[in-house]
């Protein structure tokens, strides 16, 4: 487990600007779920999509 937050954590720092994306990424996502009213036709599907974007993105950096 800390063997994979180390590699983690060293890819976060060679990669600042892909973690900096899937966290915008999923807070789109939150958003749209916090403002759903505002959103448009399917808001939940939209920030579903968002959040799962952000969450294989998380997944990538632990296989990565």
């Amino acid at each position: 487990m800390i063997r994979n937050m180390k590699k983690v954590m060293a890819f976060a720092k060679k990669n600042p600007a892909y973690v900096a994306t899937i966290h915008a990424i999923g807070g789109i996502g939150i958003g749209i779920l916090i403002a759903s009213p505002v959103a448009g036709i399917h808001p939940v599907r939209w920030a579903a999509a968002f959040i799962i974007v952000s969450l294989l993105g998380h997944l990538y950096m632990w296989l990565a």
